[in-house]
Formats: structure tokens, sequence, C-alpha cells
């Protein structure tokens, strides 16, 4: 759901995601290390 939404533009659902690996990790990720790393994987 949030993936698809995520290829569909929603710059949203992307920013969803980063908190959900924010919130795993406790605060402990790199957000930008994560964005990077989600960009990379969705595409």
């Amino acid at each position: 759901p949030m993936v698809e939404q995520f290829r569909a533009g929603k710059d949203k659902a992307f920013n969803a995601l980063v908190g959900l690996v924010m919130k795993a990790s406790k605060g402990k990720a790199n957000p930008q290390q994560v964005n990077d790393v989600l960009k990379q994987k969705l595409q």
C-alpha cells in the first residue's frame, strides 16, 4: 500500500516509510541514509 502510493508520486507515503524505519531503529538510523536506500530499493 505505501510503496504503491510512493510509486504513484505521493511523497507523504515515502515520508511515512522513512518514519517506520526510524521508529524500528528507535531513532538510531541516519535519516539521510534511510532516504537514499529506500529510493534506490523502490525504483
